[in-house]
């Protein structure tokens, strides 16, 4: 059987019964009851990128090595995966074995091309944090990548709606930062070094909130960030290298600039205070200058893009065309429209595309 990645085997399993070999982590494995008391056994399971639930009943042949799986363990399940009606992603005729030391080290690096991405990801963050002309914000970015870039890596941008697996921040800032330096241009009033640097501590915080360990997929609990959430974390974290950052000689050096210092401070506070938009979903005040409101419809934009793309992997069809909504997406999702092709099928040729600023033929 091939060895696969959730994700893969999940997307494979819309087309059918797919045989396949998964390595995974054990999250969970709780013994329950059906309504008719019959004891079976829930296991959460998760690799770098996806989650499953396999229940297992008490009449299948794995029923009693249950009790062996012990939380953090990795194995292998190998069987057959389906799309369940009423459960998603399920497996039968499976059996089940612990991994060896090397397989379940590289099953923690995670697949090769989510690896490449999100390294590909983490080396444009930092050519473009070096970009930035203001020499504090530079300085403050580049003292945030040094003393947290490791665990930034292994953190996740959300613990269940969007990027939430092990290095999903990095991915989730690479595109913000993508997004803001394409738009940028077309608003020229826009401060793009301080874009830039709210886009890197936006989500800051998340280092305590989201943060995965170096040993495995599952997500834990951490003290300062259930008692202080992650946009006071990044407030905070950001006032802390700002001062560690003024040394006597950057102080001499940044006291002609203009504008001041201080006010640069405040803006960037701002940026992380006002990105979740509004009061009543967590931000402490409302956007009030253009880069505020910039980060907001940036952040939401590429949120909202990932839990489309994971929400149809996931979702259960529910007409031709259609399937079930996926909170927090706001109604059922509808298959996109395909994308043109220049080339159709009658051989008829592509239509002449027009510059718009002049109206004229490319």
């Amino acid at each position: 059987m091939e060895l696969m990645t959730l994700t893969q085997v999940r997307r494979s399993a819309q087309e059918g019964v797919v045989e396949a070999r998964v390595h995974v982590q054990v999250e969970g494995a709780l013994a329950k009851v059906t309504r008719e008391q019959k004891p079976y056994c829930e296991l959460s399971l998760a690799d770098a990128a996806d989650r499953m639930t396999l229940r297992v009943w008490s009449d299948h042949p794995e029923f009693k090595a249950c009790d062996s799986l012990k939380v953090s363990d990795f194995i292998e399940l190998s069987g057959e995966f389906l799309q369940h009606q009423q459960f998603g992603l399920d497996a039968k005729k499976w059996k089940v074995r612990h991994l060896t030391a090397q397989e379940w080290s590289e099953l923690l690096q995670g697949p090769p091309e989510l690896r490449a991405k999100q390294s590909a990801d983490w080396d444009y963050i930092g050519e473009r944090t070096r970009a930035i002309g203001d020499p504090r914000l530079r300085a403050l970015c580049e003292a945030f990548l040094i003393e947290h870039g490791e665990r930034f890596r292994r953190t996740a941008g959300a613990r269940s709606y969007h990027h939430a697996r092990r290095g999903g921040l990095v991915e989730h800032t690479a595109q913000m930062m993508r997004v803001t330096t394409e738009i940028a241009p077309l608003y020229p009033e826009l401060n793009l070094d301080l874009l830039i640097a709210g886009v890197l501590f936006h989500d800051s915080g998340k280092l305590w909130e989201n943060h995965l360990p170096e040993t495995g997929f599952t997500m834990g609990y951490d003290e300062r960030g259930e008692l202080i959430g992650h946009i006071a974390i990044g407030l905070e974290l950001v006032n802390s290298l700002w001062r560690k950052v003024q040394t006597e000689e950057n102080t001499r050096g940044w006291n002609t600039l203009a504008p001041a210092s201080e006010d640069v401070r405040m803006h960037l506070l701002h940026l992380i205070g006002a990105h979740h938009g509004e009061p009543q979903f967590g931000s402490p005040v409302s956007p009030k200058t253009p880069e505020a409101m910039a980060l907001n419809y940036i952040d939401n934009l590429d949120a909202r893009m990932e839990m489309f793309a994971a929400g149809y992997l996931v979702s259960k069809p529910i007409a031709d065309r259609i399937y079930d909504r996926v909170r927090p997406l706001p109604g059922n999702l509808v298959k996109p429209l395909e994308k043109f092709q220049a080339s159709n099928a009658n051989g008829r040729p592509p239509i002449p595309k027009v510059r718009p600023e002049t109206g004229r033929l490319l």
